[in-house]
């Protein structure tokens, strides 16, 4: 008897190990009462995002005159606010509007590995405009020969090949854990360590790796930001004209605005989460929400209103009726 009994736990096992049954997203426990209103607005905030990085996507294809570093780091961001946006938002108000739902452990990983990859992406595109910023003004004579089309292809191959070394040993990481309890997870998209939490095993390595090699990325991102921007500043001020000053502060306004829309949620969770242990679970997940619904939608509005160039061929193309 006790000889089956170990058979069947260790046939449990296994397959709890290579072959876990699908997970159930719940949503936002606390809050079920309220998903059908909540999934309103990230529905709008979706269709939203498609049209707006469509429509940049397709002016900077179309149009030569953005065909320079500046707008193909925009292109770039654009495709992963696409990505991200399609890899998380339609899950979620669908759990919104007709309740938990199922998601197998391969689409789950796969769902976890772009979130994470679109968050590793727009921090290392955001720093890469930062240093576009920082040539165009500081060396505005040499741009065109230091950010050459072939520099710019190897800062794209970097930024994509740096995201993905980053974040896909994070499904080796999950993929080696048995996996024997209830598999929910009380949010609306898998995340590593909330996937990480319903192991059988110690998941130290994925706390360790999870937290510490992602955020130490991110920050040194955010320091190379910050060092680009003082001294695109200390240039600015010494111009010599008014003008020339504002000119040349317009020019990184609405990179300064989507860096605030990234970073500001981001950090505010990551926060929120190592300390803010009185803030209900609730609160976390819609801010982890409203992190992968926002940018991606307000990033092309910002880009659309603040960049003469876009702007211009937003009413050239959409707006101004062409002569037949």
């Amino acid at each position: 008897m006790r000889h089956i009994q170990s058979k069947i736990v260790m046939t449990t096992f296994n397959l709890s190990s290579f072959n876990p049954g699908p997970f159930i997203l719940l949503g936002i426990p606390g809050l079920e009462q309220f998903h059908v209103w909540i999934g309103i607005p990230f529905f709008m905030f979706y269709i939203v995002a498609l049209a707006g990085n469509s429509v940049l996507l397709y002016l900077i294809s179309m149009e030569r005159s953005l065909h320079e570093p500046m707008f193909f780091f925009l292109s770039m961001l654009a495709t992963t606010d696409l990505i991200l946006s399609n890899t998380c938002v339609p899950k979620t108000f669908s759990i919104f509007w007709l309740g938990p739902q199922e998601i197998t452990f391969p689409g789950c990983l796969t769902q976890m590995f772009f979130l994470h990859y679109s968050f590793a992406m727009d921090s290392a595109i955001l720093l890469a405009m930062a240093f576009d910023r920082y040539v165009a003004i500081c060396f505005p004579l040499r741009y065109t020969t230091i950010l050459t089309r072939q520099i710019v292809t190897k800062i794209i191959m970097g930024i994509v090949s740096r995201s993905f070394c980053i974040i896909f040993p994070c499904v080796f990481l999950l993929k080696r854990l048995p996996f024997c309890r209830t598999l929910i997870i009380p949010h609306t998209y898998c995340e590593h360590i909330g996937i990480a939490r319903l192991a059988c095993a110690d998941i130290s390595i994925n706390i360790w790796y999870g937290f510490a090699v992602p955020v130490l990325t991110i920050t040194s991102d955010l320091i190379l930001i910050g060092i680009s921007y003082t001294l695109i500043l200390h240039a600015i001020f010494n111009l010599p004209s008014w003008n020339a000053r504002q000119k040349a502060l317009n020019t990184c306004g609405s990179h300064v605005c989507v860096i605030l829309i990234f970073y500001t949620p981001a950090m505010f969770s990551v926060l929120t989460h190592r300390f803010g242990h009185d803030i209900p679970h609730s609160f976390h997940i819609l801010i982890a929400n409203l992190y992968v619904a926002i940018p991606p939608a307000l990033n092309p509005i910002i880009y659309g209103v603040k960049t003469k160039q876009i702007r211009e061929k937003i009413i050239l193309h959409f707006f101004i009726k062409r002569p037949r």
